[in-house]
C-alpha cells in the first residue's frame, strides 16, 4: 500500500464496532485501517506511506478474542500476538501459539494482530504458515452488514481481495485436538525476521499431514505431494510413529519442493573438461544453505508432531 499524498494523516477515526469501522472506511476510500500499526508504522516512517486518514481498530471489544463455533475456534482479528501466546490458547491451537509467540519483542507482540499480520501478507509473516497448514478461513465484514468468507489461501494467493471498505473481522480455525508445530530459522539470535519457518499440523479424522512453508516465496507454500507422501507412511490407528530416516527424507521433500532449483550456472569441472568437454552445473551456495534450512526444519517439526 503505497501514495503520494504528502502530507500525514488529519483524519482519525475510533469506531466502537466492526460495522461502524466499514462504514468508516467506505466513506472515506483513502483511508486506512489501523490496529496494533507495527507495519503501519514502519511503512509510514520509512516514507512509504502517507494516510490521508485512518480507522482506528483499537477500541472494537468483538474483535479482541475468540468463541468456539461448530468444531471450529472464530478468532478476532484484533487478538495481539501476546494474547495468542498465552498457555489457555496454546491449549486451544498450539502452532499458532508458538507463532505468536516467536513474532518479535515484547513491544511487537504486545501491539501486532493477527488480522493485521495477514492484511499486510509480508512474506515473513510468522502466522501465516500456520493458518495456511490449518486451513483457516477469513470472514470478511463489508457495508451493510455483510459478511462473506475467503480461505486465507486465496487472500494471500491474490486469488481474492478485500475490497473497498472490508475488513477482515474474524479467522474460523479447524481445532484438530491433534499436535501441531511451528518452527522458524532467523538470521541471528533472539527475536527477528524468519529466513524460513515450517507448521506442520496432524488432521487424524482425515488421516494427512499438512505442511506450509514461510518466508521463502511471497506466500506460504503447501507442499501437497510431500504431504500425501508423508501421511501414507504413518499407521493413524497406532502410535503414528516413522523411523528417523522417513522424518529426514520428508524434509528434503518439503524442501525441494518449496525452493527450486534457479537457473543453473555452468561450471567447467577441469575432470569433465578434459575428458568430454560438458560443462556441469550447480546452485549457489545461498539456495543450497535454504533448502537445507527449510529441510532441517520440516524434519524437526514433524518429528515433535509425531513424538
Amino acid at each position: 500500500m503505497t501514495t503520494h499524498a504528502p502530507q500525514a494523516a488529519n483524519t482519525v477515526t475510533l469506531p466502537g464496532s466492526l460495522d461502524e469501522a466499514v462504514e468508516a472506511l467506505a466513506a472515506m476510500p483513502a483511508a486506512v485501517p489501523v490496529a496494533g500499526g507495527t507495519d503501519l508504522m514502519a511503512a509510514v516512517n520509512s516514507g512509504l506511506l502517507r494516510p490521508a486518514a485512518l480507522v482506528g481498530l483499537g477500541r472494537i471489544s468483538e474483535i479482541r478474542g475468540w468463541q468456539y463455533q461448530d468444531g471450529h475456534a472464530l478468532l478476532g482479528a484484533g487478538l495481539t500476538h501476546a494474547r495468542m501466546g498465552r498457555p489457555d490458547f496454546a491449549a486451544l491451537i498450539p502452532a499458532l501459539a508458538a507463532a505468536a509467540r516467536a513474532a518479535g519483542p515484547p513491544q511487537i507482540r504486545n501491539a501486532g494482530t493477527l488480522g493485521g499480520n495477514i492484511a499486510s501478507a509480508a512474506p515473513t509473516g510468522d502466522a501465516l504458515p500456520v493458518l495456511a497448514a490449518l486451513e483457516a478461513t477469513l470472514i470478511v465484514a463489508g457495508p451493510g452488514g455483510s459478511r462473506r468468507e475467503i480461505p486465507v489461501g486465496h487472500l494471500l494467493a491474490g486469488f481474492e481481495m478485500l475490497g473497498p471498505g472490508e475488513l477482515i473481522g474474524y479467522v474460523r480455525v479447524p481445532l484438530l485436538h491433534a499436535p501441531q508445530t511451528f518452527l522458524k530459522a532467523t538470521g541471528r539470535t533472539g527475536p527477528s525476521r524468519a529466513t524460513a519457518s515450517v507448521a506442520v499440523v496432524l488432521d487424524p479424522a482425515r488421516r494427512h499431514v499438512r505442511c506450509a512453508v514461510g518466508a521463502v516465496a511471497p506466500m506460504p507454500l503447501r507442499p501437497l505431494d510431500a504431504e500425501r507422501w508423508v501421511s501414507s507412511l504413518i499407521d493413524w490407528d497406532g502410535e503414528r510413529t516413522l523411523a528417523p530416516e522417513a522424518c529426514a527424507a520428508f524434509g528434503e521433500y518439503v524442501a525441494a519442493a518449496c525452493i527450486p532449483d534457479p537457473a543453473p550456472e555452468p561450471v567447467l569441472e577441469a575432470a569433465q573438461s578434459s575428458q568430454h568437454g560438458e560443462p556441469g552445473t550447480t546452485l549457489p551456495p545461498a539456495v543450497l544453505h535454504l533448502r537445507r534450512t527449510v529441510a532441517t526444519l520440516a524434519r524437526r517439526a514433524l518429528g515433535r508432531a509425531l513424538a
